[in-house]
Formats: structure tokens, sequence, C-alpha cells
């Protein structure tokens, strides 16, 4: 576990002197406004109480103080140390109470919200846990929304996050590891998984590559997603997240790990398969048929997204031979007066659904999909108005940009588009002939990829009968026996 760099004053020991704790947290911290010292008396005891206003909520904590200052009244002849341990046993009433006599473990307690009291005349600290409840409360996952299903999503607060997932699994055999990571933010980070059912040499290598992150802020799980995930420069993404608790307790039940962070409601699944990336929830809340159907569409918008734009072009192109006559003079007529050959028509069209696509993303949800959509409507058919596309060229865009949509895993969908534009351009060169050597290409990359050890194709290369209970299609729950271990 990484450790702040605190030039050379890691080890110092706790001052019993007031001013001078006082000068050296001053001088660590700074003169800041919202660190706040407070000072009691406690019998003929002076305590100090300091806390970071707005991450701290100590009110309980002082209240608890006051209410046995008549007892420590009774017990003027104390020393500090018998006043520090009557006030540690009755004067505290909150459950995470941990006693340092370091400044650095206290000042890491203070900045993540806890409160210091410390007892004039002894070199030791209470550190108790007083973080402040203010934060975002459980709503309804953004990213990930279903018809049928739990309407809870996670939080930016590590503790509701593991608390969510407890609900849904109680068992004894759950497990939390937590540590920190990043040098100045020192983050919390947690690891859950079931013992007895998750990999032990899983656990071992995410174990060996979190300690081997050394970045100085660590603030999203997208900072340890592409620290530990095994080929960053593969277009394919080999960890997935979610935002949905019922998601995450599921992928733990079936073995796999969950990597929780605090600051973010996105927690890591590890190890990933490629069949995750066309599974949804729902497909567990709804008919197995259906699903299943549901299911066996998704892999066709993932072929028709990755591909209806360059098969356009590589038969319009190359192999006219192939277009039925009627429809060959229809698109003949259409790109009557097009100055551009087909590539970089689709090129155009391409790019700018991609302008309009983000632009809906940064303009406020009440207008960015109403921008979206009207845009494009009304740039495709303007561009076709003024004879630099063909409306077939416009429907072969949107029909693309549908099928992309329609994918469950948001990552892999990136992934698709940037293959698109490979792939077109490959189209433009070669025709039909190079794509179908870039899919070969793409299906060995596929197979050679792996998620912390695990083959990325399991289920689906080698083709495993016994493993296709929940791969493209889901069978009904009494048959469903997932296995992601296939090595």
């Amino acid at each position: 576990m990484n450790q702040v760099e605190y030039s050379g004053w890691e080890h110092e020991h706790i001052h019993d002197n007031r001013n001078q704790f006082i000068d050296v947290l001053k001088h660590r911290l700074g003169d800041s406004p919202d660190i706040i010292y407070r000072d009691i008396v406690y019998g003929n005891t002076s305590v100090l109480i300091v806390y970071v206003e707005g991450m701290s909520d100590p009110k309980s904590l002082i209240d608890g103080m006051l209410d046995t200052v008549d007892v420590a009244d009774s017990c003027k002849e104390e020393s500090p140390e018998q006043a520090y341990e009557r006030l540690k046993k009755q004067g505290i009433a909150l459950g995470r109470v941990r006693d340092t006599d370091h400044y650095t473990e206290l000042i890491s307690a203070l900045l993540a919200g806890g409160s210091i009291i410390f007892v004039e005349g002894h070199s030791i600290c209470l550190l108790v846990g007083t973080e402040s409840l203010n934060q975002r409360g459980v709503e309804e996952a953004s990213s990930q929304s279903v018809v049928r299903g739990p309407r809870e999503g996670f939080t930016e607060s590590l503790r509701n996050n593991t608390a969510l997932v407890r609900r849904r699994i109680q068992s004894p055999m759950v497990r939390i590891e937590q540590r920190r990571l990043g040098e100045q933010t020192r983050t919390n980070i947690a690891i859950m998984y079931m013992e007895g059912m998750a990999d032990e040499d899983v656990l071992n290598e995410l174990r060996s590559r979190l300690d081997r992150i050394q970045l100085p802020s660590v603030l999203e799980s997208s900072y340890i997603e592409e620290m530990i995930q095994d080929r960053r420069y593969s277009p394919f993404p080999t960890i997935f997240n979610s935002e949905r608790p019922d998601v995450i307790a599921s992928a733990i039940l079936e073995g796999r790990v969950a990597i929780l962070m605090e600051g973010t409601p996105f927690v890591l699944i590890v190890p990933s398969l490629f069949v995750q990336a066309f599974q949804s929830s729902e497909d567990y809340y709804q008919r197995a048929d259906f699903a299943s159907l549901v299911r066996l569409l998704r892999y066709f918008c993932f072929v028709l997204a990755l591909l209806t734009p360059s098969f356009y072009i590589a038969i319009t192109t190359f192999h006219q031979e192939m277009i039925p006559t009627n429809l060959l003079i229809s698109l003949i007529g259409q790109r009557e007066g097009v100055p551009f050959p087909a590539f970089v028509e689709a090129l155009i069209m391409e790019i700018t659904f991609e302008i309009l696509r983000e632009a809906g993303i940064r303009l406020p949800k009440s207008i960015g999909q109403s921008v979206s959509i009207v845009g494009t409507l009304v740039i495709g058919q303007a561009a076709v108005d003024a004879g630099l596309v063909s409306a077939a060229m416009v429907i072969v865009v949107a029909i693309t940009a549908i099928a992309n949509f329609a994918l469950p895993a948001f990552n892999l969908g990136i992934s698709v588009r940037i293959l698109r534009f490979l792939l077109m351009a490959i189209a433009a060169s070669f025709g039909l002939y190079g794509i179908m050597i870039s899919l070969i290409i793409i299906a060995l990359h596929l197979c050679s990829l792996q998620s912390l050890g695990v083959p990325y194709m399991s289920s689906l290369a080698p083709l495993k009968r016994n493993s296709q209970k929940d791969t493209l299609l889901r069978l009904s729950q009494r048959m469903v026996k997932k296995h992601f271990r296939e090595n």
C-alpha cells in the first residue's frame, strides 16, 4: 500500500504540549480556516478537538463529552493519562475509536473526515470516526436503466456502496479488503469477493497489481482500470464496470471480484469476459425465451454497428455486381451529383454524428437529447438536399448509430466506434477481402486477450457445451449455472 511522502516526518511522535501540537498541525496543514480547533475543559484537564469543517460531523462527539463533564469534575485529581482513559471509555459513545501517537496517522484520519481528541499533557491522541453524512442519496442508475428490476444505484460513498451489496448478499463468506491509493489523494478503495468462490490466483494477481500502482492522485475508478488492465492498448475493454448493486452482487456470486472506490458510483468487475458486454441485468428479470431473443438481437446489433458502413463502402466501390439491379439503379440515381466517393461520404456523416453525440452529452439533460436527435435529422436532410451525401448513406449511418446504442456495455460501444473508422478505411482500399482479413485479425486478437489471467473469450473460444447456458442464450433459472473460470 502506498504511503504519502511528508518530507521525513512520518515517524515523528505527537507532542504532549498543546501549543506545540497545534503548531505542528498548522505547519503541516497550513492555517486553513476550515480546520477547527475547539477547546473543552474536562475535569481539571484541557482537551482539544480538531476536525475539518464540512467533512466531519463532531456534534454527537462533543455532546457526549459534555454529558460526562459532571463525572469528570468529580475526579479533579486525575492525571492526564487517567483523564484520557476515562474519556476514551466513558466520554465517547461513537463506535470507531482508536489511538495513535504519530502525526502521519493522525493527519490521514483528519483529512478523511475524522475528529482528533488531544489531552493536554498526554502524547497519545484519540481518532474518532465522525465522517459527515452530507452526500447524494441512493438514486436510480443513470447509465444502466431497466424497465423491470431494482431502481437503486451506487453513490459516491464507499460505505453506502458496500452496504448496498451486503444487503443483497447476506452471507458470512463475503470479504472486504480495504486499502488507500494515490500519494496525495489517499483514496479509499475496497476489494469485495466471496471467500471460497473467488479464484485465489485472480485475487493474488489483483492485489499485486494494486500494490504496484504509483500515482499522485486517484480520483475515479478509471484510474485503477487503466493501471491494472492486461492489454492497455487493446481497443476492447478487459475490465467492465457497473453502477448497479444487483449487477455487482451477481458478479460476486459468480466468483468475480468487485473493486469499489470512494468518490465514484462506478464499480469495477474483474475478471471480465467478452460475453458480459451483451448481458443486461434485465435479462434475469423477465422470461428466459424473451431474454434470449433480446440477447441475440444485441449480438446482431454489434455486427451492424461494426460493419454496416464498411460493408456499404465495399460493395458500392468494388463489388457492385453483388447489388440487385433495381437497388443498384436506385443507388446510382441517389449518388448522381454527390462530389465525394463513398468513403469520404461515410466519413463526413460519421464524424458529424460523433460531434452531435458529444454535444448532446455536454448540454443540459433537458435539451441534450433533443439536440442530438433533431440535429441529426436536420443536418442529414440538409446534406441530402445540398447533394453532399446520398440518402442511402444517411440511412446507413442512422442504422449504425442506433445499433451502437443497443449495446449494454458503454465501453464496448466506444471500442466499436473506434474499429468502425478503421474498417471503413480498409473497405475503401481493399473491399470485402480487406474486411474479411480484418475480422480474422480481430477474432485472433480477442482470443489472445486475458482479464487477470482468465481468457477473455471463455465460453466461446473454445466453444464448450456446458458453458452455453447463459452465454449466447439465457436459459431458464433452473438450468443456469455460470462458470467463469475456464483455465
